[in-house]
């Protein structure tokens, strides 16, 4: 990204720092880890949100579970249990999360988290707040840098040498926690659709066959933010890949007429290193790396550029339009 005022990494710490630094954190956590069920939720003052409309309480109760479900992830995928497997969405279990074995950072986190929800929930109750509409407020779809009917159409190479394929995603639906697209390829419309929630993470199960991630994105990046998930190749019965992220660039930038707040995250990883069949990472495993470039409003793909020995993660595909409704017959 080379437009002004796009912050870079510049003297930032660079990965291995980074990951050295959180390992070392780690280590020592690891010493006096405590069971997050023993961490009573940290009281917060229903007065807090007194003022808050309904409208703005549901946001905040979905964004506070949101975050736990991104601490449960972290915790789950770091000792690799998979003892909580939570797909899209911002409906949590909390006794589930409470229940878990987590550092003492963690469960701090998932304390002060419990205290907010359950704070919010005592308001809601108290104003009688009816449930929440399946339908995006209207004030955030205005503010979204595409439409309901809108398609981003794609190129799409498996390598830099390969034919071009154009990839169009349709805007079906703007829910409060997801957006849904039709989705198409070389005049192909496939029978599943695309489901993402508000940070860009797809639903992988009944989904296009397309290359997806699992709680890979969060909302709000940062620069220098460290990312941790997962890359589901585009025939669900294969293995999939880990992967971890770094934000490193960040800003406004004009793609395709549309102006996004966008993110460019440094992609690190490791695939199974078998490509034709289910594979494992017992089997053997080959390095991966690439750059993803999403809206931090909203999780919108820009660009994916992946590399590795494994076909299943190789693929370069970039935005190159954006067509509203009145442009298509």
């Amino acid at each position: 990204m080379t437009r002004a005022g796009v912050q870079t990494r510049g003297d930032r710490p660079g990965w291995r720092q980074v990951m050295a630094g959180g390992g070392m954190l780690l280590a020592l956590l690891g010493g006096c880890a405590t069971r997050s069920g023993d961490v009573p939720p940290r009281a917060t003052d229903p007065a807090a949100y007194a003022g808050w409309d309904c409208a703005r309480l549901h946001d905040e109760i979905d964004s506070v579970q949101q975050r736990a479900a991104d601490v449960a992830y972290a915790v789950d995928s770091r000792v690799g249990n998979n003892m909580i497997a939570l797909g899209l969405g911002v409906t949590v279990f909390w006794p589930a999360l409470l229940a878990m074995r987590t550092d003492g950072l963690e469960a701090e986190q998932l304390a002060e988290l419990k205290g907010r929800y359950e704070a919010l929930r005592t308001v809601v109750a108290r104003r009688s707040c009816p449930p929440p509409p399946e339908a995006m407020a209207a004030q955030r779809q205005a503010a979204l840098p595409v439409g309901l009917g809108d398609r981003l159409v794609y190129e799409e190479r498996a390598s830099a040498t390969a034919p071009a394929h154009q990839l169009g995603m349709q805007v079906t639906a703007l829910r409060r926690d997801q957006i849904e697209f039709r989705v198409d390829r070389d005049g192909q419309t496939f029978a599943q659709s695309w489901r993402q929630d508000l940070a860009g993470n797809p639903v992988l199960e009944a989904r296009a066959p397309l290359l997806g991630w699992r709680r890979l994105l969060k909302t709000e990046l940062v620069l220098g933010q460290v990312l941790v998930g997962e890359l589901a190749a585009a025939d669900s019965a294969r293995a999939s890949a880990r992967v971890r992220g770094q934000v490193v660039a960040t800003g406004p930038q004009t793609i395709a007429g549309r102006v996004f707040d966008v993110a460019v995250i440094e992609l690190f990883g490791e695939a199974p290193l078998r490509s034709d069949g289910p594979g494992s990472m017992d089997q053997g495993s080959t390095r991966l790396d690439g750059v993803m470039a999403v809206d931090r409003r909203n999780g919108l793909l820009l660009r994916l550029e992946l590399r590795s020995g494994n076909a299943d993660f190789i693929l370069r595909r970039r935005l190159v339009r954006v067509e509203p409704p009145s442009a298509r017959p």
